[in-house]
């Protein structure tokens, strides 16, 4: 071989040598150059057909949508209820409304507006992506967008139109100057109260034109916008009011921040609350309260409030109209007949709710929300601020049985453990000191948790809610529908029903307890219905949140507090019980400010609740002694009111006012619980339902000991103290312990931090 031909052969393996390995699998196809390309391709793709879509998209004509239209209310039974949904809109020009308001809005609402193209990318894209991944509501509009979307599309929540609405943004901020685009924002946007436009919400809330409008005014109405049915100031919840304060703060020091209010003017400005709004006549008695609640309910789930303002809805309730009459009535003979505030002032603070729940499907059948919407815009049903005191008590057990919680002593929490009863004992293993006294002050001694639930006995359910941890016992609270527990702190007060719930919440938690653990929403809507929108009613039956087994048993527990406990003689010798096994929890809280009965048969639950409200402002003695100014709609005590004689308590009204409604409601119905336990009252010892009737009010507790039971074992108390163990006792103890008492669980205490509820802290 030459040497030309053997440099060709080294050539040529050289070559050979620095071939590349072929790819196999997926790496052929996925290079970072394809990749790359791709993605360049796809920007110009999209690129291209927005380029069409915005040459293809012209700016509409206003919104046909905008003519409002009337809303028809309907019992479950078709009977129409109300009609709502009267136009109530004026268009006034922008130099009508003080340059400082107009700032708030844009502060609050859009701090870029007088420097963007009218559309916030960013923001859309994340709303774009919510939307893509089913989270609901989206966010990051601009103004120009808000107004485009009220003024020129409809409130549908999907990408076409959130696509419709760029493309017009960015129209509609070349062909219009800043101050057209924010008139028309200021005037399309729906305020609550039925009021469109700035000029009509001006009127609705502080009866006045909106050129007559303080700062502070103009910027409570722009803090209304995001969500006016929520934050109105007469109607909403304490959550609501800090909501909307909060967005009232934030208008102002981003005007401050801007520039356009000085840190000294800022300081000066103080929030003050709108005007009550003045109420349609065919709201009349209970029917506000009712539309009140249906409105509230499809807000919560996705309709705006722009959209039911807009009208076209048919709306049919779950009300039964036969059982929402049985409550109007029971309340009435029970209480309402009784009150005469020119004999005893405290009768006109008194204020009643109650909401009864089919615990099968969740149906709201029936609600009271007060004597007269006309009268009292905010529903006691739903009102969720004054304390349900003791028919927490119940969400304790619940919790402890769900965990199979143990007590300090390492026994498991069953109905017959034994517990000490003494009032103002200690708690032991709190990290907050804790010693809350019985009603009456009342020493039990040593005590089955099943005594201790029909005695309502406080310092019992403190220990008992230490012992299944208070997180816990909070969380299951929030899981069984007491949602205005969320997120609050979990201190041992919360074991005495400290914290606010409705009638609504409290019947939801046990309305799930009757459903045999699975969560129960109540549902005030059936159906709703429009030619342009689909409203996707939730379902409210959801999971298993306690387990069946403690729920029964739990229901079991409360059977004794009907038959043997603080409800006997308002509910268990009620004339129209029949044969129907009943559960349920009293509750009355401190200084007499509420008083309830929550209870349940087979087929429905009831929670009603009674409370003062002042009504009008009131100088009381506080808990220091000194004298303190309550406020018109403030918490005041109960005490004498509607005739008694002293006190209410759950168990004398509130009970009451349950049993002449529900066993007349369910009548025909089931007699019997179906539990699934093998402990509890309704299981041992079994008991006869007295026929008897009764009116008499039952009696606050004393040192006096009780009388035998004639439905289950003796409570007279003895000298010999029980021993804990497994074997159920009923027996309970108001003298002094005996000298050498067994040690029972709970005992002792600790006491650094004081706990902000706690009323003995």
């Amino acid at each position: 071989m030459g040497r030309a031909e053997e440099r060709r052969a080294r050539q040529g393996g050289a070559r050979r040598g620095k071939q590349k390995v072929k790819k196999k699998g997926i790496r052929r196809f996925f290079t970072w150059k394809k990749v790359l390309g791709t993605f360049f391709g796809l920007c110009l793709l999209a690129m291209g057909a927005f380029y069409v879509i915005y040459l293809m998209v012209p700016i509409p004509s206003d919104n046909v949508e905008a003519k409002l239209e009337s809303n028809v209310y309907k019992l479950s039974n078709g009977q129409v209820l109300a009609r709502t949904g009267d136009v109530n809109r004026e268009t006034v020009s922008l130099d009508k409304v003080p340059v400082p308001i107009q700032h708030s809005f844009v502060a609050l609402e859009n701090k870029t507006f007088y420097d963007d193209k009218g559309v916030d990318f960013k923001g859309t894209t994340r709303g774009i992506l919510k939307t893509l991944m089913g989270k609901g509501a989206q966010g990051g509009s601009t103004i120009t967008q808000q107004y485009v979307k009220n003024n020129y599309l409809t409130q549908e929540q999907t990408v076409t139109r959130k696509l419709k609405e760029i493309v017009i943004s960015l129209k509609v901020d070349q062909r219009y100057s800043k101050s057209d685009i924010l008139a028309g924002y200021m005037n399309t946007s729906y305020y609550g109260r039925g009021a469109y436009g700035i000029q009509a919400a001006a009127q609705a809330y502080y009866g006045k034109d909106v050129s007559k409008l303080t700062l502070e005014e103009g910027t409570y109405l722009a803090a209304l916008l995001q969500a006016p049915s929520q934050y109105d100031w007469q109607t909403a919840g304490p959550v609501g009011k800090q909501l909307v304060q909060g967005r009232w703060n934030k208008a102002l020091d981003n005007m401050v921040d801007m520039k356009w209010l000085t840190p000294q003017d800022r300081a000066k400005l103080k929030f003050t609350p709108p005007n009550d709004a003045k109420v349609a006549p065919g709201m009349v008695g209970q029917t506000g309260y009712l539309v009140d609640a249906a409105k509230k309910e499809l807000t919560n789930n996705g309709v705006s409030d722009a959209v039911l303002a807009r009208g076209g809805w048919t709306i049919t309730l779950n009300i039964d109209p036969a059982k929402q009459k049985l409550l109007e009535d029971a309340v009435k003979a029970q209480l309402t007949s009784k009150l005469d505030p020119k004999k005893r002032k405290v009768d006109a603070d008194l204020q009643a709710g109650a909401a009864s729940v089919d615990p099968k499907t969740g149906s709201v059948v029936a609600l009271y929300g007060g004597q007269d919407f006309m009268k009292h815009q905010l529903s006691n049903a739903t009102n969720p601020t004054y304390q349900p005191a003791s028919t927490f008590k119940p969400v304790i057990l619940a919790a402890a049985f769900n965990q199979g919680a143990e007590t300090q002593d390492g026994k498991q929490i069953k109905a017959n453990t034994i517990y000490n009863g003494d009032s103002k004992r200690p708690v032991k293993g709190s990290d907050i000191a804790f010693d809350p006294p019985n009603e009456d002050n009342v020493d039990y001694g040593p005590i089955s948790v099943q005594v201790a639930m029909n005695k309502s006995v406080n310092s019992v359910f403190a220990q008992m809610g230490v012992d299944a941890h208070l997180d816990k016992v909070r969380d299951t609270a929030v899981a069984m529908g007491m949602t205005s527990l969320k997120g609050k702190a979990p201190v041992p007060a919360m074991t005495l029903g400290s914290y606010g719930a409705s009638p609504l919440q409290m019947a939801a938690v046990y309305a799930t307890l009757d459903n045999h653990g699975k969560e129960v929403t109540p549902s005030i809507v059936k159906s709703a219905e429009h030619k342009d929108h689909k409203y996707e009613k939730p379902d409210p039956i959801g999971s298993q949140v306690i387990s069946k087994e403690a729920a029964d048993s739990v229901t079991s527990v409360l059977t004794g507090v009907v038959d043997d406990g603080t409800a006997q003689q308002s509910v268990a010798e009620a004339d129209n019980r029949g044969s129907k096994q009943v559960a349920g929890k009293t509750g009355t809280s401190d200084d007499n400010k509420s008083a309830w009965f929550t209870g349940y048969t087979p087929d429905l639950v009831t929670s009603v609740g009674l409370w003062g409200e002042a009504a009008e402002p009131r100088t009381v003695k506080g808990d220091d002694g000194k004298s303190v100014t309550v406020p018109k709609g403030g918490q005041v005590s109960m005490s004498g009111g509607a005739g008694t004689d002293g006190r209410i308590n759950g168990g004398n009204i509130p009970a009451r006012i349950w049993a002449a409604y529900t066993f007349d409601a369910v009548k025909g119905g089931t007699d019997k619980f179906d539990l699934e336990t093998d402990q509890g009252a309704a299981i041992e010892p079994a008991y006869t339902p007295s026929k008897a009737p009764s009116n008499t009010p039952s009696k606050p507790a004393s040192n006096t000991p009780s009388k035998p039971s004639s439905k289950g074992p003796s409570n007279t108390p003895s000298n010999t103290p029980p021993t804990p163990s497994d074997t159920p006792s009923n027996t309970t103890s108001h003298k002094p312990k005996p000298p050498t008492p067994p040690t029972p669980s709970g005992t002792g205490g600790a006491s650094p931090p004081v706990d902000p509820l706690n009323p003995n802290g």
